[in-house]
């Protein structure tokens, strides 16, 4: 934790020194301006990794607020920092250009203005993808209908539905209100199964209580199954694990239940996120113990919160995977660089004879936006394959 802390504040301080060199210092603003910009850059420059503290100790509304306005910043200026660093390609060239037609550097007027340019473009366009990624963030969440086919499926079993919500991420500004109407519009569905994979909290179970209070009304024909994700061990995983217990929701930690009898069975397993091991030692996948002892001629369902896991998973035959954690980038471009961490990072996709679906998310971490990455809730449909 302390390691992600380090790299996150350097990381937050390395994009706000670019955003203050190109936005103020390259455009050659008034000093005035110039000074209003850069104690607004700095004053977020340390909000941003101090929200991560200060929301825990603040009261729930100054809280959500405090949360609300950091984040979205975060996000404005991750959107913003991407058009200027893509600008970088056509500034260089511009200099080239001028170095090799005239044999001399761009004069410092023409510098100024093309950075004044490009800092009125990429502005206009991060305010609006920002807006329109609030308003899809806070919108509907949307139903994704997808159909898997499995070879060992059980034709007494076909067309049966499991629901899956992820990456929730209950907590400073998503509470109790919204996870009502997801539990309600869950329940319309009367799903055979619902599983949550990980990342349902950002908190502890003492400041969110009230709040997860509504996955106790969870229905569904055959039970409702968790397995941990990484936001679980920042929150106190033990704590955690039992008072989802205590709602009704089946924890699925390294380990497979059987659902169904006879001919018309499946197994369903579950395991403990990729990094539960650095938290505890008594946590960590371990996808071979968590399908030890199955009925192999059984087709079996996995859900693990890291998409990574379909690698052993592949290896044991498992027919689907279930996953989330890349919430599909929720701002783009961090779709590109979810793709260097994760082998998938949404839709219906397979490796080998394993296929495997990751969830976009349901909630979001971090900026209240989704810019090319939809919030959902799964209904995937399983039938047999047609051979």
């Amino acid at each position: 934790m302390v390691i992600f802390l380090l790299g996150f504040t350097t990381f937050v301080g390395a994009i706000h020194y670019y955003l203050w060199h190109r936005l103020l210092r390259a455009t050659r603003v008034g000093d005035r301006l110039k000074r209003l910009g850069t104690r607004i850059i700095v004053g977020f420059g340390i909000a941003m990794p101090s929200a991560m503290f200060l929301v825990q100790i603040l009261p729930r509304p100054l809280g959500a607020v405090a949360s609300f306005v950091v984040y979205t910043w975060m996000g404005f200026a991750g959107l913003l920092a991407s058009f200027l660093i893509a600008a970088e390609v056509p500034r260089l060239a511009v200099a080239l250009t001028s170095r090799l037609l005239s044999g001399q550097p761009i004069d410092a007027s023409r510098r100024t203005f093309l950075s004044r340019i490009i800092a009125g473009i990429a502005g206009v366009f991060t305010l609006g993808l920002s807006g329109a990624g609030v308003a899809e963030a806070l919108g509907e969440v949307a139903l994704k209908r997808v159909k898997v086919a499995l070879r060992k499926w059980p034709k007494e079993l076909a067309g049966m539905r499991i629901v899956q919500l992820t990456d929730v991420h209950i907590g400073p500004m998503i509470g109790r209100e919204w996870l009502e109407g997801i539990v309600a519009r869950v329940n319309e569905l009367d799903a055979d199964i619902v599983v949550i994979t990980g990342d349902l909290v950002d908190g502890s179970v003492e400041a969110l209580r009230e709040h997860v209070a509504p996955l106790a009304q969870l229905r569904s024909k055959r039970g409702v199954y968790f397995v941990t994700g990484n936001h679980e061990y920042y929150s106190g995983v033990k704590s955690w694990v039992e008072h989802l217990g205590q709602l009704g929701l089946r924890v699925l930690r390294n380990e497979h239940v059987t659902i169904g009898e006879g001919a018309a069975s499946f197994d369903l397993a579950g395991v403990d996120d990729h990094t539960g091991s650095q938290f505890d030692k008594d946590h960590g996948v371990d996808v071979a113990k968590a399908l030890a002892g199955r009925d192999p001629t059984r087709e079996c369902i996995l859900l693990a919160h890291q998409p990574k896991e379909v690698i052993d998973a592949a290896k044991f035959g498992v027919g689907l995977q279930i996953s989330g954690h890349t919430h599909g980038g929720q701002v783009f471009p961090a779709t590109l660089l979810v793709r260097l961490q994760q082998p998938f990072v949404a839709g219906l996709d397979r490796l080998g004879d394993t296929q495997i679906y990751v969830s976009r998310g349901t909630g979001y971490w971090g900026p209240p936006m989704r810019v090319g990455a939809p919030a959902e809730i799964a209904v995937i449909e399983v039938v047999p394959e047609v051979v």
